[in-house]
């Protein structure tokens, strides 16, 4: 391996002691992997190393590398298919681009990567079997996926979108008992009533834009959301942590409540389509980018069927904005919070769920998206400020 750095003066301090320290981790990482320039690896400068040329390069140098490290530099070998890897993956995994538990889990790492695929591992047990189906069904790079498979604990479980269906369900339960009715309950009279959902005449009571997610038009619309945030929401919540997941959740369902206070003035807002929309876009707009590496089976199934069940309930919806209302001059419910979790989806989601692991503030993408949907977001509160009344819009008269 490269030199060392110095190892600090005995007079330093010991917060300076450890920061030196952890410099020298960063640079051995990030520098010192191989005895080698990077023009060894990359001469033409193209952003590629070929696989012949790189597993040459460990032939001759990987006695020189830990040997967890030439085990994850073997894998990423074996699961392209391209015949060349891009060299800012070779730096990134290298480097501390990962996670502290993923850099750890390089260097100390309680079981060695085989050069196999997971798949083709055998006597797996069904919680083993289970993790290793998730891996395939969310991440594009055998990598990832080995790793995950590795370090998963199921500690804390999936718990953000089970706890959220079960408090969706609950309410759905008690609106059905309190108003006796559990289909179509949007044309019940007394349905606008509730505090939970979004009303334009009360927009003004901030919390109507995320609680009414609670309220659902009826069973076959909470079925539809449940099956899908369950499908689709949990597997992505146990790869990719329950914050990453709520954050694309819940500013789903912001992006969607605002876009109906903006695109559909009149109309109330109910049910969770919003951040379902928001995971379901993102997760699909993954697969199709990363398509070659996603090896989940059945995918083109998979994503024919998940979206032939976003088509039919974003359908239902349409259908039911231009029915009759059971209560006018009030229309029933908008359908434009779908497409405002589904832009959430396609631009932050597909950011925050397409690097495992990696540190979101290093991709460019993520401040330019997060920007565009924070100027969205003040764009919409000015509007629901000023618009109404400067475009004097009679609104339907509260519930």
């Amino acid at each position: 391996m490269g030199d060392r750095l110095p190892e600090p003066h005995a007079s330093s301090s010991p917060a300076v002691a450890a920061s030196s320290e952890a410099e020298e981790i960063e640079v051995l990482d990030s520098e010192d992997v191989l005895p080698m320039a990077a023009e060894d690896f990359d001469p033409d400068n193209t952003g590629y190393i070929s696989t012949e040329k790189f597993r040459s390069l460990l032939q001759r140098h990987g006695s020189e590398l830990d040997p967890h490290k030439l085990e994850v530099l073997l894998a990423l070998a074996d699961s392209n298919s391209e015949g060349r890897i891009c060299y800012q993956d070779f730096v990134n995994l290298m480097s501390n681009k990962r996670s502290n538990s993923f850099r750890q889990a390089i260097l100390q790492g309680n079981r060695r990567l085989c050069s196999k695929a997971l798949l083709e591992e055998t006597g797996l047990s069904l919680s083993q079997r289970l993790i290793r189906h998730v891996a395939y069904e969310t991440l594009p790079r055998e990598i990832d996926r080995k790793w995950y498979y590795d370090s998963y604990t199921c500690c804390p479980p999936p718990w953000f979108m089970i706890t959220i269906t079960l408090v969706e369900v609950a309410f759905f339960l008690y609106n059905g008992v309190v108003l006796d009715r559990f289909v179509l309950q949007v044309s019940h009279p007394l349905y606008l009533k509730n505090a939970l959902l979004y009303h334009p005449q009360l927009r003004a009571q901030a919390w109507r834009y995320l609680t009414y997610i609670f309220m659902h038009a009826g069973i076959e619309h909470l079925g539809l959301n449940v099956v899908l945030q369950l499908l689709v929401g949990v597997p992505l919540e146990m790869v990719h942590g329950a914050a990453r997941i709520s954050f694309v959740y819940v500013a789903g369902v912001v992006a969607g409540s605002l876009a109906v206070s903006v695109a559909d003035m009149r109309a109330p807002v109910v049910g969770s389509s919003g951040g379902v929309y928001a995971l379901v876009s993102a997760h699909l707009a993954n697969i199709v980018m990363n398509w070659s590496g996603m090896k989940c089976q059945f995918k083109l199934l998979r994503m024919a069927v998940a979206l032939i069940c976003m088509s039919f309930e974003f359908g239902r919806a349409v259908w039911l904005r231009f029915h009759p209302s059971a209560y006018p001059p009030c229309p029933h419910p908008s359908f434009m919070a779908h497409l405002g979790g589904v832009m959430v989806g396609i631009t932050l989601g597909v950011i925050i769920l397409r690097n495992y692991e990696q540190r979101l503030q290093d991709q460019t993408l993520w401040w330019i998206f997060l920007s565009i949907y924070v100027i969205f977001v003040l764009f919409a509160i000015f509007w629901n400020i000023f618009a109404y009344s400067l475009l004097d819009l009679k609104l339907p008269p509260p519930p």
